[in-house]
């Protein structure tokens, strides 16, 4: 059995795509997954379930989420030991003062080299952006809402499906996945 976090995307955002907590924790058991906790209302899930890679959960739960709400929802995860790495590995640690403004964009997959160099992320300074793998540590110190750079980072743009939470949020689900 392993310990997972799955991150649901665009859900029960102003009032649409709705999977209500508690039915998202009632369906998750029904369907063998152990000691599922969600934190807020946004989909950010942790769960136990069988021994599989955080992209065959990915996969298994976009489809069970689909089937039982009706909506297509795009799910990325990580295993416990992927976040707490992520959160160990912190590029940002020392600039990024407020979690509020600091955040982790997760990532379905690595996006090609060529895709981040186009984006010129340095042109876009004080915000700062960090590359590892499949997640973009983000630092905005004015805020997410109106940075150009945090809006150039989309799916089109990356070639991959991405999820944003900000820091506190990644702290609180590697705390619900221990």
């Amino acid at each position: 059995m392993t310990r997972q976090v799955a991150l649901l995307r665009g859900i029960n955002v102003g009032g649409h795509r709705k999977v209500p907590m508690a039915r998202l924790r009632e369906l998750l058991g029904e369907l063998g997954y152990e000691d599922v906790r969600t934190y807020v209302q946004s989909g950010n899930v942790a769960l136990t379930g069988p021994d599989q890679s955080s992209d065959a959960l990915q996969a298994t739960l976009a489809r069970q989420l689909e089937e039982a709400f009706g909506f297509d929802v795009a799910v990325l995860a990580r295993t416990r030991d992927e976040l707490a790495a992520i959160i160990a590995h912190n590029p940002l640690g020392e600039l990024a003062t407020d979690p509020a403004r600091h955040h982790v964009l997760f990532l379905s997959a690595a996006p090609a080299a060529e895709r981040l160099a186009a984006i010129e992320a340095e042109a876009f300074a004080p915000d700062v952006l960090v590359h590892r793998a499949r997640e973009i540590y983000l630092w905005t110190p004015d805020g997410i809402r109106d940075s150009k750079l945090a809006q150039r980072l989309t799916d089109r743009r990356l070639g991959v499906t991405v999820t944003a939470r900000n820091w506190r949020t990644v702290e609180r689900l590697l705390t619900l996945a221990d």
